[in-house]
C-alpha cells in the first residue's frame, strides 16, 4: 500500500518541489544583469553618446529622473525618494505574493521578473539619483509617436518588469479561460 504523499503547508509556494524563495534567484539574476550592463553603460560611454548597432537599434547613455516615459522627470528632485518607497512596498508585497503564491510556475515567474526589474532601477535611484537606460530602439514610422521615431530608452530592468507584465496578463488570460 502506498503511503500518501504529504501536501506542502499553505503558503509555502512549493513548486514541483521547489521553495518559494528560489523564486528570488530569478529576479537576482535580473538583478544582476541590469547592474551589469548599466556599469557598462556608466564605463564606456558619456551622458547622451550613442552608437549604432543596426538600422533601428542603438547603444545610448541616457539618464531617467522619472518613471516610465520620464514620467515626473522634472518634478523638481522629490520623485526620486517617491520611486524609492514605491519599489520598496511593491518589493515587500512581491515578496509577500511569492511566498502565497509560489506553486504557480507562470505567477511567479513573471513576479520574479518584475521584482528584479523594480530592484535594479531602485538601486539606480538610490546610487545616481537617476536610472540608466541604454537600449534605443527606433523607427521612421513612430515619428508620429516618439520623437524622431525613438521610442524611451530603456534597460534590462525595464525589460523584466515589461516581460512580467506580459507574463502576468497571460496568467490570468489562462485562469479566465479555466474557471
Amino acid at each position: 500500500m502506498a503511503t500518501p504523499r504529504k501536501k506542502s503547508p499553505a503558503g509555502s509556494g512549493a513548486a514541483a518541489g521547489t521553495p518559494w524563495w528560489s523564486w528570488l534567484a530569478v529576479a537576482f539574476i535580473v538583478i544582476l544583469l541590469d547592474q551589469f550592463t548599466k556599469t557598462l553603460i556608466v564605463g564606456w560611454f558619456q551622458l547622451g553618446e550613442s552608437r549604432e548597432v543596426t538600422g533601428f537599434f542603438n547603444i545610448v547613455r541616457a539618464h531617467n529622473t522619472g518613471a516610465a516615459f520620464s514620467f515626473l522627470a522634472h518634478a523638481g528632485g522629490w520623485q526620486r525618494w517617491f520611486f524609492v518607497g514605491l519599489g520598496v512596498v511593491a518589493t515587500a508585497a512581491m515578496v509577500y505574493m511569492l511566498r502565497q503564491h509560489g506553486r504557480q510556475k507562470l505567477f511567479a515567474l513573471a513576479l520574479s521578473l518584475i521584482l528584479g526589474g523594480a530592484i535594479g532601477n531602485v538601486i539606480d535611484r538610490v546610487i545616481h539619483g537617476y536610472v540608466v537606460d541604454f537600449l534605443d530602439v527606433h523607427f521612421a514610422w513612430w515619428a508620429p509617436l516618439f520623437p524622431g521615431g525613438h521610442f524611451p530608452a530603456f534597460n534590462v530592468a525595464d525589460c523584466g518588469i515589461t516581460i512580467g507584465a506580459i507574463l502576468l496578463i497571460v496568467d490570468e488570460l489562462r485562469r479566465v479561460r479555466r474557471g
